[in-house]
């Protein structure tokens, strides 16, 4: 394997650092793998089990990525596919019409003709990968961070296009490491999903926002969607089997799924600007508009219906990064990232080709963040939480970008993603518009409480009136709703821009240069300089650590592992399962508590639920959000449960690794069957489950 000159001259140099540093790793299942190239060594050494190349080929093609967001799984033969009830919220919502509520009843299908065709639900399934690495960066070893990247960017873009008209798939180079590999995904692609089967919202997400993060747990939060291909349910190459043994207490498991973002390979500075600068910021948002949100639900039942996703999203996403901050003010973390970084630094500085080559990476990096703070709250406005808002700004984008080579074009306009973009783009998924209206008038009053009253940008997206005035009548005058007026205007290019008359499309046409500024300000400033100076710090870590380095997460197929295992809390032991009868033991103990109350269905089974059987789960797979309907399998590739969260003590994993509390957190795919069985009399659905059953 390549890693430059410099890499290849002192790989051999450093065997007693790499034996060190190994030593630190054992201690912990740590790591979200590359496919490519999975722990084999550790897994062999550790527990006995090496996966072969068969069964790492088909974990991947049983694997499944959500497009907005979520992982899921292949788990029949007939395309039906498992993952998490709060992954597929959004599409529940938007198929509850018509005097049906999936949130509130939850949905069974009993024949193929009663399941629901999705109106914009894209799945992928990752089939081959490619480094294309040195195809990347030919040509840009001389050049200046910013020329680079656009070199860069025009390869990507090449490299995407050729192996998508090869090959018919959805192809994407993914950046690895913060830019020092990349390597081409081609996905086969889905958008005639539909669903099959969905529990009630109230145990789904049974506690709500009071036991999210935590644990113990009593959710069944699963949804099962199934593939259709040329109007016939998909036949998969692969698929994974069910097992109703379920998993014991230390017994091994593994996560296949796609984990978002994690910042372990973060420097020091760029992790204090993290700490400082973009945390507190958002957090800031999240809960100035998870009060608006509380108060717009509060009006009435059609307003609490139609902004729960909203709502349970910006929940999430507040109890998500306070964990994550809180994770950064503990000096202990903080501590071992600086003596880590030291070693290493200390180490590139001890050689003069060493130092040549990778020195100058951590300081580039602070002086990339301290100019970012200097902007970053102008970067970061905008009003895209707006469907309607980032209709018209696609609208307007798509119609400067497309005449362009796609190698120039902004990277989300690009040939390779246009088909996926324009799939969004034109659904015909309900717009609420009170919904709209509250986002708008939030996101302008926003713009104005930060960048200040006066400012050009608030001035020309106010327009002269009040934040709630603005919004309403932007989405009065609006014609975005139409599908096919998105589809004209689409079609129309820069005229049909140029001359609408449309106030959402004029707004973004209007707010567009100066965000466009500020994006090219981020990217020849910020994105360039961190993509040039982290393949040093990769680099470097390569020839100190070897091989063992795992990239961090891209929202790209990865594999996790490790044991059930119980921890402990403030002195308690926190047991790894809990059991069904638990569920209706805390609902009597929160009595009077909406969160904690538990659906009809349920308490009408109560007496024949076997409450006994397991029901959620822990275990020290590494995981971060993104993780959400990824399956647990055991060593054999079966079904034995299903990710749903993590643990509050897992939330500083975006960050950096720690199993003596963090846990993620699964239902128990003996729990599954208990509850299909018992409370939904799914036999449809069981019977398929069960078809291949070990």
């Amino acid at each position: 394997m390549r890693y430059g000159v410099a890499g290849r001259i002192f790989l051999g140099a450093v065997s007693a650092a790499v034996m060190a540093v190994a030593s630190l790793v054992a201690r912990a299942d740590e790591g979200m793998w590359l496919l490519t190239s999975p722990p084999r060594e550790t897994l062999r050494a550790r527990y006995g089990f090496e996966p072969t190349a068969a069964w790492m080929e088909k974990m991947q093609k049983s694997s499944v990525r959500f497009s907005t967001g979520g992982s899921g799984s292949l788990v029949s033969a007939s395309g039906l596919v498992m993952t998490n009830h709060h992954v597929a919220s959004d599409m529940l919502s938007k198929l509850s019409d018509n005097g049906l509520d999936i949130q509130r009843d939850g949905y069974i299908a009993n024949s193929e003709a009663e399941e629901l065709a999705c109106p914009d639900l894209e799945l992928n399934i990752l089939w081959t990968i490619e480094d294309v690495t040195d195809r990347v960066n030919e040509g840009t070893a001389e050049m200046s961070a910013s020329d680079a990247a656009s070199a860069r960017r025009r390869a990507i873009a090449s490299i995407e296009q050729a192996a998508g008209e090869k090959t018919g798939y959805l192809c994407q180079v993914v950046t690895l490491y913060q830019g020092a590999k990349y390597h081409l995904y081609a996905y086969k692609r889905f958008t005639d999903v539909r669903l099959v089967f969905a529990p009630e919202e109230q145990i789904a997400f049974f506690g709500g926002d009071t036991d999210n993060f935590e644990y113990p747990r009593y959710c069944l939060d699963v949804t099962f969607f199934r593939i259709y291909e040329n109007g016939k349910p998909y036949t998969p190459e692969h698929h994974i089997s069910w097992s109703s043994a379920g998993i014991a207490e230390g017994e091994l498991g593994f996560v296949f799924g796609h984990p978002g973002t994690t910042r372990r390979l973060y420097t020091v500075d760029h992790i204090k600007f993290a700490r400082d600068v973009q945390l507190p910021r958002r957090l800031q948002q999240l809960w100035r508009r998870e009060v608006q949100l509380t108060n717009f639900t509060n009006r009435s039942e059609e307003n609490r219906r139609m902004a729960r996703e909203d709502f349970l999203g910006v929940q999430n996403a507040r109890k998500a990064l306070a964990g994550q901050f809180e994770g950064l003010l503990d000096p202990a973390m903080m501590n071992e990232k600086a003596r880590a970084e030291a070693r290493l630094r200390a180490w590139v500085l001890q050689d003069p080709d060493r130092a040549a080559a990778w020195g100058s990476a951590w300081d580039d990096i602070a002086e990339a963040e301290k100019r970012y703070t200097e902007f970053y709250d102008q970067r970061v406005i905008d009003l895209s939480s707006s469907t309607l808002f980032k209709t018209a700004l696609h609208l307007v984008r798509m119609s400067d970008e497309l005449p362009k080579p796609s190698g120039d074009r902004l990277r989300e306009y690009r040939d390779s993603g246009l088909e996926s973009l324009r799939f969004q783009l034109f659904s015909p998924a309900p717009i609420h518009d009170a919904l709209e209206i509250d986002i708008l008038r939030s996101g302008l009053a926003q713009m104005a409480e930060t960048l200040g009253g006066d400012h050009p940008i608030v001035q020309l997206a106010l327009a002269g009136k009040s934040p709630t005035a603005r919004a309403e009548e932007l989405v009065a005058g609006t014609t975005l709703h139409s599908v096919e007026t998105r589809k004209k205007i689409g079609a129309g290019g820069s005229e049909a821009i140029a001359t609408s008359t449309d106030p959402m499309v004029r707004l973004a046409a209007a707010l567009d240069p100066a965000l466009r500024a500020y994006r090219t300000k981020y990217e020849n400033n910020v994105e360039s300089v961190e993509r040039q100076s982290y393949a040093k710090v990769a680099a470097a870590k390569f020839a100190f650590e070897g091989d063992s380095v795992y990239p961090d997460a891209t929202f790209t197929l990865r594999m996790a592992f490790g044991p059930v295992k119980p921890y402990q809390e403030m002195g308690k032991t926190i047991p790894a399962f809990t059991a069904m009868g638990g569920a209706f033991e805390r609902a009597d103990a929160r009595q009077g508590d909406p969160a904690f109350r538990l659906p009809p269905r349920w308490l009408d089974a109560k007496n024949e639920i076997n409450p006994d059987v397991p029901f959620n789960f822990v275990m020290c797979a590494d995981i971060i959000g993104g993780n959400s309907g990824s399956p647990v399998v055991n060593v054999k590739g079966e079904v034995v449960g299903l990710i749903f969260d993590g643990n509050l003590q897992s939330l500083p994993w975006a960050f950096a690794y720690d199993e003596r509390q963090g846990r993620a957190v699964c239902v128990d795919s003996r729990g599954m069957i208990e509850a299909f069985r018992t409370v939904y009399k799914a036999d449809r659905l069981l019977k398929e489950l069960l078809a291949t059953t070990k």
